[in-house]
């Protein structure tokens, strides 16, 4: 498989939540929270659950930060 995106995170599935259309899959990448919100479809050809390795692609054209 060959992927335009470079920023590939190697993580651990440590949680599904499945709800009618979209599963939240939280992961832990070297300690860091992340969480990734795809179709409940994928989720369950992807066979994710408690454990699963996978790694996570990250592609964004912005990045927002804010302070008070």
């Amino acid at each position: 498989m060959k992927l335009s995106a470079r920023n590939a995170i190697p993580a651990e599935v440590t949680g599904v939540t499945r709800g009618e259309a979209t599963a939240n899959v939280e992961l832990s990448a070297g300690g860091l929270r992340l969480v990734a919100s795809i179709t409940t479809e994928a989720a369950e050809e992807l066979g994710l659950g408690v454990g699963s390795r996978v790694t996570a692609f990250v592609k964004a054209s912005d990045v927002i930060l804010a302070t008070d």
